[in-house]
């Protein structure tokens, strides 16, 4: 079992800048595929970015690509995804999902393990 904890969202003006942190308990933290997810009113959750468990390789959705950093601190058992130059349409519930001893995806349905969300508003 792996539980998953978001913090580190808020409001912020277009143009700020949040790090959202997602911290990991309950299996080897080294051994998780992270993937960070939104999900706007309305809409279906998105993948956004992610890191296998095997090497520093990191991946994100075109939308956020030069914008959005996602990095991992094995010691602290913690996932960041570091958020510049937002966008009003960055506004979402954004949560962290793992995968155990499997590579990254961009499929949400593929992640067991999922945090609670945290809120992230971009104003204009």
């Amino acid at each position: 079992q792996v539980q998953l904890v978001e913090s580190g969202g808020g409001l912020v003006q277009a143009g700020g800048s949040l790090r959202l942190s997602c911290a990991a308990s309950g299996r080897t933290f080294s051994s998780i595929s992270m993937g960070w997810f939104r999900q706007a009113p309305g809409k279906e959750r998105e993948f956004v970015a992610a890191l296998p468990w095997y090497n520093d390789n990191t991946y994100y959705a075109d939308s956020v690509k030069g914008r959005f950093t996602i990095s991992r601190d094995n010691a602290k058992n913690t996932v960041y995804l570091q958020m510049n130059s937002l966008k009003p349409e960055d506004t979402a519930i954004y949560y962290c999902a793992g995968r155990i001893l499997a590579d990254y995806t961009t499929s949400a349905p593929a992640y067991g393990y999922w945090g609670q969300g945290t809120q992230v508003t971009v104003s204009s």
